[in-house]
């Protein structure tokens, strides 16, 4: 009887789940992803990921005809494909091929094998789709209003550049990290002259684009190349958080990158730790691209999107089915809050008490000490997630706030704007704000850091006026008098709990403000 129900419970799910399948046939890797959306509202999550290091560009011919070993390679592994798309019940697959077989003359025979043998219509992405999906991917991950985006293929890549959000231009440039391997490096890693020689050749590419030079405006890359060079550097300089999603580096990171990477053998460079093995071949023609593209934007940054062509795919098929567009941190606070089962009732509750309370502490605090809208906003985002640890351990309840919400990719926030929403989110109190801070305090000024304790004590106020889940307190009224702040809470029920509560927490807005809070309940 229990198995019945579990089998009926899984059928109902099945149906409230959406799922979507893309298959990626690059020149370089093949892979597919799997996303499921657990219901409509929450964002689609990938819930696998699998890459097959294929490098069907090697079997490209010298007559641009794909040889038949490669056909059977690709077939092969859109097999292997099928059954894991088989066994998810994933019914909505697209599959996607770009620069090699959209060069290759036997490009439709192709398409057709692959139907007939498989059952997957092929589609074969132009090169005006192939950087649109692209400019889409950073467009739907990043709160980024201009800048030029970089996708670098095995066998192409693709440029764009937007302004406020708009697709302004584009490109699609014939080469890419295996092509410049294939075509220029006879052994394992590129020689001096080999360098030189690729340099000119993508210097000559870029010659006829006007619109890329001098735009000082980040330059954002995407694809294994672009993520490759960001898990490098986190290596090198033991960087505290993971997650490479919106990672900046600057133009002389990657020449310091460049210089430790070129004396290297090909064995030394597939031992390196955030170097994909598959790619430490092409790594060096890979940063060769990105320096170019740097100097000669005078890039202000480099910054580099998790999201990419599969992504844009995913994102442009959800816009023509949703008609609810929200903001991507709240996308990613929505995320959060279903993950983490997180009563949304209670979330909006300590929102209320938290404005509340910032609307009169701004009424009688000094001005430089006023909270800004910016850091209402903060506020805003982390009452919703208040000590979401508590999910998982209520005596650890803080330090794991702050793990899980500092080491999660979370769409629209830059990691130090990530780093201060787990600040205020975990908020215990000033001694261990110091201990989670110090990794990072080179990233906040002390009246930032100030601030951030500020919140969060005023977080732990609204949370002890809702302890027990009730939403009883109405209104809120503070004065001042001499070096006291009276807090007048009106409630619509018994408020023992709360009144209890607050008493052991008032103290942290009571150091930080420097003043002594009576609370009054009525």
């Amino acid at each position: 009887m229990q198995d019945t129900r579990k089998f009926l419970m899984k059928r109902v799910i099945d149906k409230l789940e959406r799922k979507a399948g893309i298959i990626d046939i690059g020149s370089n890797t093949m892979r597919l992803v799997i996303y499921v959306q657990p219901q409509k509202g929450v964002p689609f999550k990938e819930v696998e990921n699998i890459k097959m290091g294929v490098r069907l560009r090697k079997y490209l011919n010298s007559e641009h005809m794909v040889s038949d070993e490669g056909i059977s390679l690709l077939i092969d592994t859109l097999h292997s494909f099928q059954l894991l798309l088989h066994h998810y019940k994933v019914t909505d697959i697209t599959c996607v091929a770009t620069a090699t077989i959209r060069q290759a003359k036997n490009r439709e025979e192709i398409l057709h094998i692959v139907q007939e043998k498989t059952g997957f219509i092929l589609t074969l992405l132009n090169e005006y789709e192939e950087a649109f999906y692209g400019y889409t991917a950073v467009n739907h991950s990043t709160d980024i209003k201009e800048g030029i985006t970089v996708d670098m293929g095995g066998g192409s890549t693709e440029i764009t550049y937007f302004r406020n959000c708009e697709l302004i231009e584009y490109c699609s440039l014939p080469f890419g990290s295996l092509s410049l391997t294939l075509d220029f490096v006879k052994d394992s890693v590129p020689s001096g002259e080999e360098k030189e020689q690729i340099r000119q050749y993508v210097q000559a590419q870029l010659e006829g684009i006007p619109w890329i030079f001098n735009k000082t405006v980040p330059l954002i890359g995407m694809g294994g190349s672009a993520r490759n060079l960001a898990q490098l550097h986190q290596h090198m300089i033991n960087y505290p958080l993971s997650g490479i999603h919106q990672y900046e580096m600057d133009v002389l990171t990657i020449q310091e990158i460049k210089e430790k990477l070129q004396s290297l053998t090909l064995t030394e460079l597939q031992k390196l730790e955030g170097l994909s093995k598959e790619r430490a071949d092409t790594i060096l023609p890979s940063i060769e691209v990105f320096d170019i593209l740097l100097n000669s934007s005078k890039a202000t940054q480099f910054i580099i999107s998790k999201k990419g062509l599969r992504e844009g795919i995913l994102y442009n098929k959800i816009d023509k089915q949703d008609d609810s567009p929200a903001s991507l941190v709240d996308i990613g606070i929505e995320e959060i809050i279903h993950d983490f089962h997180i009563n949304s009732d209670n979330s909006r509750q300590m929102i209320k008490i938290a404005n509340v309370i910032v609307e009169q502490t701004n009424k009688i605090t000094k001005m430089e000490e006023h909270i800004t809208k910016q850091d209402r906003m903060l506020l805003e985002q982390a009452a919703s997630i208040f000590h979401l640890g508590k999910h998982l351990n209520d005596e650890s309840s803080s330090h794991h706030t702050f793990y899980l919400l500092s080491n999660r990719s979370i769409l629209g926030l830059t990691h130090r704007e990530r780093v201060r929403l787990a600040l205020v989110a975990s908020y215990k109190g000033k001694r261990i704000f110091r201990q989670y801070v110090e990794p990072f305090k080179d990233w906040y000024t002390k009246e930032e850091q100030k601030k951030m304790c500020l919140l969060g004590a005023i977080l732990k106020v609204a949370e002890s006026l809702n302890i027990t889940k009730r939403n009883i307190v109405d209104d809120i009224k503070i004065c001042s008098e001499n070096n006291n702040w009276i807090m007048e809470i009106q409630c619509h029920d018994d408020y023992k709990p709360e009144e209890h509560r607050i008493e052991k927490q008032k103290k942290h807005l009571e150091k930080l403000l420097k003043i002594s809070l009576i609370p009054y309940f009525h």
